[in-house]
This record gives structure tokens, C-alpha cells and sequence, in this order.
């Protein structure tokens, strides 16, 4: 680590910060200065104590995991947000692995902070999206000191083991109330490990009616019969042209439907998607480090070099994804993470918000408002400095979604370039793959999937294990450069990135649960169909499926449900339980999230009247209202609920 030198402004990363009660150091997170030299991948920076994974370098989340670890022996659950902590409900004792209870207790409450105990703050503001915690060292009426890391990154001071300290207030009726340094962040309280539950949160039952999901229409006056996109605009055009006219739904009889959700479910769709982006990535960091386990996942060899290459450049990270949902009283449940090569983006981000304006359509509000700006934002983090090329194929879906896509470049100000196919590729003496203007491909973003390039792998190596372990992707060729050569150089930096072959193959389904058995937004699944998963039925996938091609559903007597076709029913499968999709007034409802840059960033929704969604099931608007308006206008009865 770098000495400590005390300083007005930001030490550089890994500086020792200070060091707080019972030994244990706080190190700058000042993620600017890191010393690629010495942190040159991923793995570099995590965290472990022990063999224990602690967390990430040196975020806020790695301080406290470590100081609870070292001083009293306990390790809390991985979180994907610093404010989940405030949630959990036990913590572990490593020495004997008893789960003991861990108590939350609200900003204001007559149970004081004491040292030792964690201090909570929400997300916004100061700690937008992620929230922040401390351990609180000291405590006065007036007063709490903290030991934290990733705030200021500032060393404490000589002969301080504390980073800063905080104004509290007790009112007459033994509150204790804390108020934030940061005029924008707000903290929700603390959580200690206790058996007395005396003033702590008490667990919120929520009306699991708040988890319906429920559908209506606008009166049809005729909107439908009038042009309401601007196709003056390309990628409103491009969609007007996929869909054959003016319209959200393909099938006729949706063109006024609407389907609606409460703003706690609403919450909790946003909630899954932060905590499961996290734990599919932990995923897929476990499934890299075990060539037995990445054997799983059928992908030739001569890649897995290439992958973990990706993986491990700090700058490969993932724009946006889609993760796919069924949401019931029972509860809320993924099916997978499509982070290849997601779609529906324009839909829900653009389009069902033109159709809620043209159908007059005022119920709740739009919840993919805000995913252009958030796609945006993520093209500004991504570190593209030159022209990105948009790699499509002929085919109008992928058109519009390239269309969108562009727009949020531009929005970022970054120059961006649509080309269809491959055609008009050419090699330079040099080597370097150029467009058809002669501009050499550096950066792409593509609609094609990673593993339409591995199957040209395959089909020029017949599958040959000789051939493959040969082979040199991306290297100059005779022929014209094909999408591997481009995808595959070295030079060229692709979005979404290589690694993400991984979380988005279904073989990561039984790691996943393996790992983290008791999420619970997961489902059951494994390699081997067992009599756990069979129980109540269960579902079979191919591990590179796409669109809903070649699942069959399976009841506990293995009689068959629903079946699709495809061209993925020879590779390999994995076991789901199964967990169906609503029935809705004759559709299955599925819920869809996006994140960009790994966080919430916009829903929609898609129905079928088969069990499974495919590439051809309908897109309607989703509306989401208060919970009061859900419960009034739109919940089934309380004993009334039918799936």
C-alpha cells in the first residue's frame, strides 16, 4: 500500500486512510489514481480476509464487511447496494456458522446508536443509487464518530481512528436523531446485532396483492386508425416499417390494452434488478476461475483466453441488458439475464410512452421514461473516444434498436456509424479491419449475439478439437473480413463485452443458485433434473437459447406443459422449477427491467397467450400507480386471487 500522507485533497487509491478501533485499516477509494500496474484486472480488486471475499476495493460495503469480521467475528450477507444492508435480518458467525439476529433501528429511534453498530444511509443525493455505511466508533449526545472508506478519500488525522463525525440531537422522548453532513443524502438508521428487539423495525407485511399484476384498456375512439409516431425521426420510422403501421401490439385486440403495477412493485422490480446484476456478475467471476465449470458452458476453448481478457479489462463493462420476470402474489421470480444482446429497449423507452399519449392513456406513469438519459449516461462512462460502429444484420427489429441506440450515443457525443451485415468490410496492409469509408473499427456495439461469431468458429473448425485449438481468430485472412474477425481482434473493443457469454448463458442458472440458494428472487435449477426441481413441475432450456426457442414445461409427472421450437434443441440443458407467468384475461404476463451500467433503468411488459414468451409475443404499455389507486382500481378481491 502507499505510506500515509496526510493531505487537504484525495489520497490516491489504496492510501491507508486511518485506522480504526480494534486494528483495522480504511484505505482511499479514489478509483482516478489506481495503479493499473499493480490492480490490472478485476480480480485484482477483491477483497478477501481469510479466504473470505470481503468486497470490492475499497468501497464502503469492504470496510464494514472487514471490521465486523476481524472485531466480532461476524460476516453479513453480499449485498449489491449499501442500503440493502438496512434490510437484512441476520448475520453469521463464522466460527461456529450460526445465523444470529441482526436488528435495524430507524434514524430517531429511542434504541441509541452504539460503537461497533453500522450506520445506514439511504440512496440519493450524496450516495445516489448505492446508498453508503459506516461503523459507528464513539457516541455522544451531540455526536457519533464513523470509520468508513469511499467518502472523500481524505486521511484522518494524526492520532485519529475515526473518519468524520456526524451532528445527532436527543429529543425529550429519548430519540435520537442524526443529521447528514451532505445536505442531499439521508441517513435511515443503524442495524446492531442483538437478541432484544425492543424499538428496532419490525418487518412490513406487505399486501402481497401489491404483486398483481393487473390489465385494462383506454375507450377505443378510433386512435388506432391515425398516425401517431413521427416518422420524420429514423428509428420511429424504422419502427413503424417492422411493424407494419402505428402500433405498439401485433395482435389487433391489444391495440388499446394497458397492463398496470403498484409503486411497490414497481420498487421491487428495481430492487431485484440492482441485487441480481450483482450477483450474476459474482457469478460469473466464480464460473472464470474453474475451467470445470466454464466446461458447462459449451463454448470452444480457444476463448476462454479471450474472456477472461475481457473480464478482466477494467474497461469492459456492460452498457445495458434485460432481465426477464414473473411476478405473482407468490412472489417475484427471474427466469435469466439477456446481456448479450438484449432488445425491446425502444419499446418500452420510447414507444409505449408515444402510445400512452396518442390513446390518452393518463392512468399512473410510464416507468421507461428515464431509459434513453440512463443509456446515455452509460455511453459517457464507457471511455469510447472515436467513431463506434453499430454492427446489424438485415432485419427491421434490429433496425429500429440500433436507431434508438444511436440516439443515446448521440446524446452521450459520441459519433456513431450504423452498418448492415459485413459487406464493404476490407483488410488494411496492416491488418486493421476498415468500413466501407475506410475508418477503422475500434469500438462496436452489436445487435448479433456472441455466439452467432462462435458458431462460425465452429463451422470453420467442423468442430474439430485440432482446428480449434488453432485457430487465430481475428487474424488477416485472404477472404473478407467476417463478423468473428471483427468482433474478436484484439484492438477492437466491443460492447456488449465477450465476458458477458457468460451470465447470459443458461448455464450459469445452476451456479447461481448453488452460490446464492437463498436469493430470493431465484428459482431452483441445476444441470440434472432432481426430484427437488421436479416437485412441482419444472422447466427445460438450452443453455444458448434465445427468443423462448426450444423450452419445454414439464408438470411433477413429466407430462408435457408447452413446448417451443427452435434450432438450440441439441446443445446443452439445464432444469428450472417452475414458476409460470400470470394468466391475465387470456394472456401470460411477463416483466421485463433493463439496467444500465448494472442498475435499474426502465420496465415494460410482454404477453402471449402461451406459456412462453418468444420474439413474436406482444409488447403493451405498463403503467404503474400508487398503491392506494392499485388497491382501489385495480386489486382482485382479498380471497378472490386466481392464477
Amino acid at each position: 500500500m502507499h505510506s500515509k500522507t496526510p493531505s487537504d485533497g484525495p489520497a490516491p487509491f489504496g492510501t491507508e486512510l486511518g485506522v480504526a478501533p480494534g486494528g483495522v485499516p480504511a484505505y482511499s477509494s479514489d478509483y482516478e489514481t489506481a495503479d493499473e500496474r499493480k490492480l490490472p484486472n478485476r480480480t485484482a480488486y477483491r477483497s478477501y480476509l481469510d479466504g473470505i471475499y470481503m468486497g470490492y476495493k475499497w468501497q464502503c460495503v469492504e470496510f464494514a464487511r472487514r471490521w465486523m469480521y476481524i472485531n466480532r467475528g461476524l460476516i453479513f450477507d453480499d449485498v449489491a447496494m449499501a442500503y440493502e444492508i438496512f434490510q437484512l435480518r441476520t448475520i453469521r458467525d463464522v466460527r461456529n456458522g450460526r445465523n444470529l439476529p441482526l436488528r435495524a433501528f430507524r434514524n430517531g429511534s429511542k434504541r441509541h446508536p452504539e460503537p461497533g453498530c453500522l450506520m445506514i444511509w439511504s440512496e440519493g443525493g450524496e450516495f445516489e443509487r448505492t446508498g453508503h455505511v459506516a461503523v459507528v466508533t464513539e457516541v455522544y449526545p451531540d455526536r457519533v464518530r464513523l470509520a468508513e472508506q469511499n467518502v472523500g478519500h481524505r486521511v484522518w488525522g494524526e492520532g485519529r481512528n475515526w473518519a468524520r463525525e456526524i451532528p445527532a440531537r436527543i429529543t425529550d422522548d429519548e430519540g435520537y436523531w442524526l443529521r447528514c453532513s451532505f445536505g442531499d443524502a439521508s441517513i435511515l438508521g443503524w442495524v446492531v446485532q442483538t437478541d432484544d428487539d425492543t424499538h428496532a423495525e419490525k418487518d412490513v407485511v406487505v399486501d402481497p396483492r401489491l404483486f398483481e399484476v393487473r390489465t385494462d384498456r383506454v375507450p377505443d375512439t378510433g386512435q388506432g386508425e391515425r398516425s401517431w409516431l413521427n416518422v420524420a425521426n429514423p428509428d420511429e420510422a424504422a419502427y413503424v416499417a417492422m411493424m407494419g403501421g402505428h402500433k405498439l401490439a401485433a395482435r389487433p385486440e391489444n391495440q388499446t390494452r394497458y397492463f398496470v403495477i403498484s409503486e411497490t412493485a414497481h420498487g421491487e422490480l428495481k430492487r431485484a434488478t440492482n441485487e441480481l446484476h450483482a450477483v450474476f456478475l459474482h457469478a460469473t467471476e466464480y464460473v472464470l476461475r474453474d475451467d470445470a465449470l466454464l466446461e458447462r458452458f459449451n463454448i470452444p476453448k480457444v476463448i476462454w483466453p479471450r474472456i477472461r481478457q475481457s473480464w478482466n479489462n477494467r474497461r469492459n463493462q456492460m452498457i445495458t441488458g434485460r432481465f426477464d420476470f414473473a411476478m405473482t402474489r407468490q412472489g417475484l421470480k427471474v427466469y435469466e439475464y439477456n446481456c448479450d444482446s438484449a432488445s425491446c429497449h425502444m419499446d418500452a423507452g420510447k414507444i409505449q410512452g408515444r402510445w400512452a399519449e396518442h390513446f390518452g392513456c393518463d392512468v399512473g406513469r410510464d416507468p421507461g421514461t428515464q431509459l434513453l438519459a440512463d443509456l446515455a449516461e452509460a455511453w459517457k462512462d464507457s471511455e469510447v473516444d472515436d467513431v463506434l460502429h453499430i454492427l446489424i444484420d438485415d432485419d427491421l427489429e434490429e433496425i429500429y434498436h440500433a436507431l434508438f441506440m444511436k440516439e443515446a450515443l448521440d446524446s452521450a457525443g459520441i459519433e456513431s456509424r450504423i452498418l448492415e451485415g459485413v459487406e464493404g468490410l476490407a483488410w488494411t496492409d496492416a491488418g486493421d479491419v476498415v468500413d466501407p469509408f475506410g475508418t477503422p473499427i475500434r469500438w462496436v456495439w452489436k445487435t448479433w449475439a456472441w455466439e452467432t461469431a462462435l458458431d462460425q468458429i465452429r463451422e470453420e473448425c467442423e468442430e474439430d478439437d485440432e482446428k480449434l485449438a488453432q485457430y487465430r481468430p481475428g487474424e488477416k485472412r485472404d477472404e473478407p473480413p467476417r463478423l468473428v474477425d471483427v468482433l474478436l481482434r484484439p484492438e477492437v473493443m466491443v460492447f456488449e463485452p465477450l465476458w458477458t457469454l457468460i451470465p447470459s448463458n443458461k448455464a450459469i442458472l445452476p451456479i447461481i443458485w448453488q452460490l446464492f440458494a437463498n436469493q430470493r428472487y431465484l428459482l431452483k435449477a441445476a444441470y440434472e433434473l432432481t426430484d427437488e426441481i421436479r416437485a412441482n413441475g419444472y422447466v427445460q432450456k438450452p443453455i444458448v437459447g434465445r427468443c423462448g426457442a426450444n423450452i419445454s414445461l414439464f408438470d411433477a409427472d413429466d407430462r408435457v406443459i408447452e413446448e417451443t421450437t427452435g434450432n438450440f434443441e441439441s446443445r446443452y440443458q439445464v432444469f428450472q422449477e417452475l414458476f409460470p407467468l400470470p394468466l391475465i384475461e387470456g394472456d401470460f404476463v411477463q416483466l421485463c427491467t433493463f439496467s444500465a451500467e448494472g442498475t435499474y433503468a426502465g420496465s415494460c411488459v410482454r404477453i402471449d397467450p402461451s406459456m412462453v414468451i418468444t420474439t413474436d409475443s406482444d409488447i403493451v404499455a405498463l403503467r404503474v400507480v400508487s398503491d392506494k389507486e392499485f388497491l382501489e382500481d385495480f386489486a382482485s378481491p382479498e380471497d378472490g386471487y386466481q392464477i
